[in-house]
């Protein structure tokens, strides 16, 4: 292992792939909902590609897809060419 790879992953939890639609809608007035896929889940969080780049860290989001729903605080976001990842930690399910 590579200093660089034992670096860049800090996962505490085993990830599994999941595909899915998401609802998301910010605990904000000012906010409406949008909607994105799942890409996977652990045990404590999903990870999820969406359009909203501006989002941020810190936010906290309502939810729900096919594997269930609840409230989440927004961890990370990473913005690509075409869209957006973002990882999520669950607050309450």
């Amino acid at each position: 292992m590579t200093k660089r790879t034992s670096v860049g992953e800090q996962r505490k939890e085993d990830r599994e792939p999941a595909h899915s639609e998401v609802w998301f809608k910010l605990e904000s007035p000012d906010w409406g909902q949008f909607r994105g896929c799942l890409v996977d889940l652990s045990k404590s969080g999903f990870r999820a590609s969406h359009a909203i780049t501006s989002l941020s860290t810190g936010q906290q989001i309502l939810f729900r897809h096919s594997l269930g729903h609840g409230r989440a605080r927004v961890m990370w976001n990473r913005i690509l060419a075409r869209h957006v990842e973002s990882g999520f930690l669950v607050l309450e399910k």
